[in-house]
């Protein structure tokens, strides 16, 4: 039997939204271990002298981490 999906996701791709320690930009949304998962793109700071090492700004996120960031 499969597990049904009794709640609907809160923040919506590409919304903004904010958590402890930064903000960034909800990029993809899955359902796994009966919660919402984000990963969230931060901006990119200055970029240092030895350059980029690679995804350093995405993060994984639940969502009781996250709330809608005000305009």
């Amino acid at each position: 039997m499969m597990p049904t999906i009794d709640k609907i996701h809160v923040f919506k791709l590409a919304q903004q939204v904010k958590f402890f320690g930064g903000e960034g930009i909800v990029r993809h949304v899955t359902f796994e271990a009966q919660h919402w998962t984000y990963l969230v793109e931060m901006p990119l700071g200055r970029e240092p002298e030895f350059g980029r090492v690679g995804a350093e700004t995405m993060v994984l996120l639940s969502e009781t981490e996250l709330r809608a960031a005000r305009s």
